[in-house]
């Protein structure tokens, strides 16, 4: 007897909603869009034209932490593809991760909010970097280490001084913007209430919704992308997070809540408003600034003497082609993501789970890769098709054995 996992109904597909009644559907599925795109992202960094090899995981810089494979195959479009990512995904899973935020925090109160913050974000997080982290990044120690072992691995594991988290570093920040987000719930409940009557006229005309969030963004993160190196992390422990974005992604997660109190036609993420209207000025807009950020780095990079204004105009410009993009996503899933799709459905189902999981499928794919000859866009495209199949499949056979287990005490 085979046991089949039932493809969830639209409602079913995240456990908070909010106001998105109408919507949760296409906000949905950006979650799952998302969420392939950083598989997709993790799967082609070891044919990334970037990707050093490895002398040992101790050796500083420690790039394994980035690349924790280096295929000597490369492809400079992977270089595109990561850099096109890199710019706007995870501040925009931020933002979705804000719009439900004040609506829980209503419904349930700020303690009970942050109990359930704990079991989600947290205890997966405990998983992630106390288990599957030191798991994925064995393929980059297996890469340099002459006569691999399990004891010189953990040996050099736990002389790192650190405990290399992978995306886990996602969770407990998401994690701590909650309990911020609680605590003024508890200090302030009419606090973001507020904050949206008057943000209500930006709600209602999103170019000056985009405005406001990349002049803010650019505020948030240029004085510190040219203070610090912007390619930094700050660490502690296993708690990893981007130095110089830290508070941009704060931003967009209180962006994400402001958004989220509104509701019916004051959203901004109403299904009949102008940003799902307009969609098709989303996408062009989102790629020319997408080219300026490329034109400005390259002249950077091309001239170690270039003025500090290039570098000024670089950060800014970072700042637009998130906001950029990340309303092009938006504009296209509520213009498109109406109707059910049931394996599309299921996937968003299953995308937080994915996200959980991915990070050593696809490292252990490419280490597996190495031996193949195949160019670098091949095995990207592999490592990104399989990658994406075997993290469905495996969070799909768990819910499965889970439901099994719930029928059969």
């Amino acid at each position: 007897m085979t046991t089949t996992l039932p493809v969830p109904t639209s409602s079913q597909i995240r456990p908070e909603i909010g106001s998105f009644q109408g919507h949760s559907l296409a906000i949905g599925r950006i979650r799952a869009f998302v969420t392939a795109l950083v598989v997709a992202h993790h799967a082609v960094l070891a044919y990334h034209p970037w990707a050093p090899p490895h002398d040992s995981l101790l050796t500083q810089p420690r790039w394994w932490q980035a690349f924790p494979t280096a295929d000597p195959q490369k492809w400079t479009g992977w270089a595109l593809f990561t850099g096109f990512n890199d710019v706007f995904f995870m501040a925009l899973m931020f933002f979705i991760s804000g719009l439900f935020v004040w609506s829980s925090l209503e419904r349930k109160g700020a303690g009970r909010f942050v109990r359930d913050r704990l079991v989600r974000l947290g205890l997966p997080f405990l998983l992630l970097a106390g288990l599957l982290a030191p798991i994925a990044y064995y393929p980059a120690y297996l890469q340099c280490a002459p006569a691999p072992t399990l004891a010189d691995y953990c040996r050099q594991w736990f002389a790192l001084g650190n405990w290399p988290a992978g995306p886990g570093w996602f969770l407990w920040v998401l994690l701590a913007l909650g309990c911020l987000a609680a605590a003024v719930y508890k200090l302030a409940p009419r606090a973001l209430p507020s904050v949206n009557h008057f943000a209500a006229p930006l709600l209602r005309r999103p170019a000056a919704f985009f405005v406001a969030l990349a002049a803010l963004s650019a505020l948030a993160y240029a004085p510190m992308a040219l203070a610090l190196n912007p390619l930094r992390w700050t660490t502690w422990g296993p708690f990893t997070f981007q130095t110089s974005r830290i508070i941009h992604y704060a931003l967009y997660f209180a962006a994400g809540a402001i958004v989220g109190a509104a509701t019916g036609e004051r959203s901004l993420l109403s299904p009949t408003g102008p940003l799902a209207k307009r969609w098709i000025l989303w996408p062009i807009a989102a790629l020319l600034a997408f080219v300026a950020v490329i034109a400005i780095t390259i002249a950077a990079a091309t001239n170690p003497a270039h003025p500090r204004s290039l570098d000024i105009i670089g950060a800014i410009g970072f700042s637009v082609s998130c906001a950029a993009s990340s309303f092009a996503c938006l504009a296209l899933f509520l213009r498109f993501a109406r109707s059910p799709r049931p394996l599309i459905d299921n996937f968003s189902a299953c995308a937080y789970g994915v996200f959980i999981i991915h990070y050593p499928i696809v490292n252990w794919l490419q280490h597996a890769l190495l031996g193949a000859q195949l160019s670098g866009v091949v095995k990207g495209a592999i490592a990104i098709v399989a990658g994406l199949a075997l993290s469905w499949w495996a969070v799909y056979i768990l819910c499965a054995t889970r439901e099994k287990l719930a029928c059969h005490p």
